[in-house]
């Protein structure tokens, strides 16, 4: 699959690496000249690999948001056309906001009328999405979003990476509450303190006969 990732960051070089490491054909679209994090990125995956954010989108299949969600307004112009192609927004408006939108999703959604927009790699942190492997089995990852086309290429980027399997949490309805479930992680990770290396499973019990 052809990936353009917008953004170098922790969620960005993550995502990056280990979709490069799946067979995926990934560029990685920044602003130009490097920055610190787009350097020590390129250090890991080759700066051949970057390239502008119009050129990432207009080469790419799946477009992987991962920039701060108030960058969103400043970013979609940059985006071209992407009505037809799959995008996957892995950002969360928990202390910024794409004011007049609640969230990114729904902005890169009204602005760009995208179809195939999806909600992923949201709800854990960097670390694991670098090694989603604890153990001998996959942690969980969560996807919302109304296009059934979108959320089959999110569950494959994400059992393709190492996640055992990506729940569907509901329609564009359900994206603000996926992102109020990154709170969950952010709190028992970080302000419960137990540490980044903190993941969620979802476990079934077998049906009583």
């Amino acid at each position: 699959m052809k990936i353009g990732i917008i953004g170098s960051g922790n969620i960005g070089g993550a995502l990056a690496v280990q979709l490069i490491k799946a067979k995926h054909t990934v560029l990685v679209g920044v602003k130009l000249p490097f920055s610190d994090k787009s350097i020590r990125l390129a250090e890991k995956i080759g700066e051949d690999r970057f390239t502008s954010v119009e050129n990432a989108c207009k080469q790419a299949d799946t477009i992987i948001i991962t920039t701060p969600p108030e960058a969103i307004l400043t970013l979609i112009p940059q985006l071209g056309d992407i009505s037809n192609k799959v995008v996957v927004d892995t950002t969360n408006s928990i202390r910024t906001k794409p004011v007049p939108y609640n969230t990114a999703f729904h902005a890169i959604k009204d602005i760009t009328r995208a179809e195939h927009v999806v909600k992923c790699f949201n709800t854990t942190g960097f670390e694991n999405i670098a090694d989603p492997v604890y153990g001998l089995q996959g942690i969980d990852m969560f996807c919302a979003g109304s296009s059934e086309r979108a959320r089959q290429i999110a569950k494959q980027l994400a059992t393709d990476i190492g996640f055992a399997n990506c729940y569907n949490f509901g329609s564009d309805d359900s994206v603000e509450l996926l992102e109020k479930f990154a709170l969950c992680w952010i709190n028992l990770a970080i302000m419960q303190g137990n540490g980044r290396n903190t993941a969620f499973r979802l476990v079934k019990r077998a049906p009583y006969r």
